[in-house]
């Protein structure tokens, strides 16, 4: 019987903070690794997936109705800042105030 061979690895795609991409390089130079995949196997290989909580809340999608003045100013924004419509959003939600008079 024909041994199996182990699939060849295929890429995945996602996005880090700029803060842990300088930790990749810091840690591709530390342990003598060639590129960020290897240091992205690396800390798979060390990591308990059986610890991992994740520290984000369950989020849905909606879709709301907007002014174009309004829509135009957030995507003028959002490319200014480089980051998302979404991002913006969230924090304009999250900075009204919890009740009357408070914020």
């Amino acid at each position: 019987m024909a041994k199996k061979t182990a699939p060849a690895p295929s890429p995945l795609t996602f996005d880090l903070p700029l803060s842990l991409l300088a930790k990749i390089e810091a840690q591709r130079k530390k342990l003598s690794l060639g590129s960020t995949s290897e240091v992205v196997r690396h800390a798979i290989a060390e990591f308990d997936l059986s610890t991992f909580a994740s520290e984000s809340e369950e989020r849905r999608q909606i879709s709301v109705r907007l002014e174009a003045s309004s829509k135009a100013a957030l995507v003028k924004t959002a490319k200014r800042q480089k980051t998302s419509i979404g991002e913006i959003v969230r924090a304009a939600v999250d900075a009204l105030p919890d009740k009357k008079g408070k914020k």
